[in-house]
């Protein structure tokens, strides 16, 4: 039975409850400064022991960071990338605020105070990364019935403003590719299909088709700190990618005397093409000489050839379903949020066809069926009088 009693301390009368968890252990809580503050939490107490979320105030008083890492170690279904960024945002941002601070004890304004800090000097991408780890180990720990609510649920996070893609034309993708001598191809390839770098770093000869100018994207290999990891693609399911006819030599050539399982491109020592090596290397000094000659030429990355390669195939006609095939994305709806600027025509296309819908409404009925402009006199609109017969 719930109890509640005083004591005596140096700075005058406090108040303790004594009541039982839901597996019957007697526990207790001492620091009440009044009586009726000690009837309220208990009555609390007795409410979320009726609804099942009572929470047993000693396993809040893990430290964060004992926690985080129990909840990275459970992180087993990320891909290796996603994963290393975690361990990056945990190692240098949430730990050195938090590790230190008992569960129970992060506050919802603490967190708040917080992200703003973070926000004086890192991206808004970068921040609302942070806060989503420190979020997810809350969650972790509701789960684990640690704590009752996540106090980095509605946090006000920075706006993340819209980013020019820098979509690359016909054009502007040969003069690029022209730079990067006899590594073109690959600025081609990626311009031209959508493949992301790794699809691209761990495209295997047998994965070619040239007769029907297929690329079958069924691995993709990171190097994540360093190290070479090989997986499935982001999407975690296959995809078959189209590449144009004026690939197919360059690929050919590419896959001449190699084995099925031979690596398509390489690194000029012959293990995995990487993307900060090719970046330094060959990529960022060909977009520079290009870029001396056109300063207004787009500064691009190796990965945003990727949006390069849905404007062109949009511009062509392409519907977003194909584009999301050719792209790997989840779903139809995810290529229409992420290109939606590519459909802006679109809209004028409906106007114009709403129009001319409009405007042969409006023939339809002023010349009914059967008759013709032919029939209606120009000066008053009225229908002409039939000649008589001459017999």
């Amino acid at each position: 039975m719930a109890t509640i009693e005083s004591y005596s301390t140096a700075s005058g009368k406090l108040y303790r409850v004594r009541y039982r968890m839901p597996d019957r252990r007697q526990t207790s809580k001492r620091g009440f400064s009044t009586k009726r503050d000690a009837e309220r939490f208990l009555a609390g107490v007795e409410v979320s022991k009726d609804r099942g979320e009572w929470v047993d105030p000693t396993k809040s008083r893990i430290t964060v960071l004992e926690w985080a890492e129990k909840w990275f170690s459970a992180q087993v279904q990320l891909k290796p990338t996603t994963r290393s960024g975690y361990r990056h945002s945990l190692d240098k941002h949430v730990l050195p605020r938090w590790g230190k601070t008992r569960l129970g004890d992060v506050s919802h304004g603490d967190v708040q105070e917080w992200v703003n800090s973070l926000s004086v000097n890192l991206a808004p991408s970068t921040v609302r990364q942070i806060h989503l780890v420190l979020s997810s180990i809350m969650k972790f720990a509701i789960a684990d019935r640690r704590i009752s609510t996540n106090p980095s649920d509605d946090i006000r996070l920075p706006r993340i403003g819209k980013k020019s893609r820098g979509y690359l034309s016909h054009n502007q993708v040969d003069r690029l590719a022209g730079e990067c001598g006899k590594d073109a191809d690959v600025v081609l390839l990626l311009a031209y299909t959508g493949l992301r770098w790794g699809e691209l770093a761990g495209l295997k000869v047998g994965r070619v088709d040239r007769h029907r100018r297929r690329i079958e994207v069924a691995e993709a290999v990171s190097d994540p700190r360093g190290q070479v990891i090989w997986g499935t693609p982001k999407s975690h399911e296959r995809r078959s990618v189209p590449f144009p006819e004026f690939l197919d030599e360059s690929l050919k050539s590419r896959c001449q005397d190699r084995r099925e399982d031979d690596l398509v491109f390489t690194a000029p020592d012959g293990g995995v093409l990487r993307n900060g090596n090719f970046r330094t290397r060959t990529f960022n000094p060909a977009l520079a000489r290009v870029q001396v000659d056109d300063p207004d030429f787009p500064k691009v990355t190796p990965h945003d050839l990727r949006h390069t390669a849905a404007s062109l195939a949009v511009s062509v006609g392409a519907n977003v379903k194909a584009v999301q095939r050719m792209l790997g994305h989840a779903s139809a709806a995810m290529t229409l949020d992420v290109y939606a600027d590519l459909f802006d025509d679109d809209l004028d296309a409906v106007a114009t066809a709403l129009n001319q819908n409009k405007m042969i409404s409006i023939v339809s009925k002023m010349w009914p069926q059967g008759e013709n402009e032919a029939d209606v006199e120009p000066e008053n609109g009225h229908k002409k009088r039939p000649l008589p017969s001459v017999s």
